[in-house]
């Protein structure tokens, strides 16, 4: 059970522009403009806590890169004092950790989850769209640096597109670079919701083909999403809204997340037109009407 603190409310805020982004596609920047005070958000997540006592990982992500925020070290040791035997969970790309004070900020958290979605230099620019100062080399020596000197569990997580990582050789300098990281799992997985821009994901299949790829001494795991348990709350309209716009989600996914009340919510939004069904791959996603105007607008 999960509680995530968004670090990004209000619009998105990343030094990558990925491909397979399930926001709206912006330019990558290199440091917040628009910031939320640590008080602010600590106000909402003891409330949160309070609210839902059996939450068991708390997750630092943001409508884009959670590194960014200016305030991160300060953030994480007012949530050491209150958080108990809760873990502490950080979702980065990776490409801060270069960053000394972000380096020493993220062995805070209890569990690090960092993407490495390419190493050759080519396929990261195509498919991460990064920031122009960011190289994959210095995050390849950073995350293995990292990966050294830090005691909690470390995640990587590999998103795989169609056409361009996916290839034999990027896979071989991939399983290459990640002998030398010490990850207690290494997710693999795909695009499986409507990306920012028209690209494609792979199928079950293909992806268990690229796992048998890897060196068998890799803690390779096949993510996915539908193992998920039901675990419904009630949301209001505003609140639907705000969650499919920071992630669209189908109608399995939302009974798993939603009760029945919000659920009619949500088939009356859906007739007023404010949020509309979006076809990828054969699977059908609800969003925001405003959410694929702006998708639309900018690809």
């Amino acid at each position: 059970m999960s509680l995530g603190i968004d670090l990004s409310p209000s619009l998105k805020q990343c030094n990558f522009d990925c491909l397979y982004c399930e926001l709206a596609p912006a330019a990558a920047v290199d440091h917040q403009q628009s910031i939320v005070a640590p008080d602010t958000v600590m106000i909402d997540l003891q409330a949160a806590l309070e609210q839902h006592p059996d939450i068991e990982v708390i997750t630092v992500t943001a409508n884009g890169e959670p590194t960014l925020y200016p305030h991160l070290d300060e953030l994480m040791q007012k949530i050491d004092v209150i958080k108990g035997n809760t873990k502490t969970l950080i979702l980065s790309n990776s490409a801060t950790l270069m960053d000394e004070k972000v380096f020493n900020t993220l062995l805070r958290f209890n569990q690090v989850k960092l993407s490495l979605d390419a190493v050759s230099n080519d396929i990261f620019k195509k498919i991460d769209r990064p920031a122009h100062s960011i190289e994959i080399e210095d995050i390849k020596k950073s995350i293995i640096h990292f990966s050294k000197q830090y005691n909690g569990e470390l995640f990587i997580e590999i998103l795989f597109v169609k056409g361009l990582n996916d290839t034999v050789d990027e896979i071989a300098a991939l399983n290459s670079v990640l002998h030398h990281i010490d990850a207690a799992r290494i997710d693999i997985g795909t695009i499986d919701r409507p990306p920012a821009y028209p690209i494609d994901g792979l199928d079950y299949e293909e992806l268990h083909l690229i796992a048998t790829r890897f060196d068998a001494s890799l803690p390779i795991h096949i993510a996915s999403r539908h193992q998920t348990a039901p675990s419904t709350s009630s949301y209001t309209d505003s609140e639907i809204i705000n969650t499919l716009d920071k992630r669209p989600l189908t109608l399995e996914d939302m009974k798993l997340l939603f009760d029945k009340e919000t659920m009619q919510r949500v088939r009356n939004l859906e007739t007023d037109s404010k949020i509309i069904q979006n076809g990828r791959s054969g699977v059908i996603f609800y969003l925001p009407a405003e959410n694929m105007k702006r998708k639309r607008k900018k690809s």
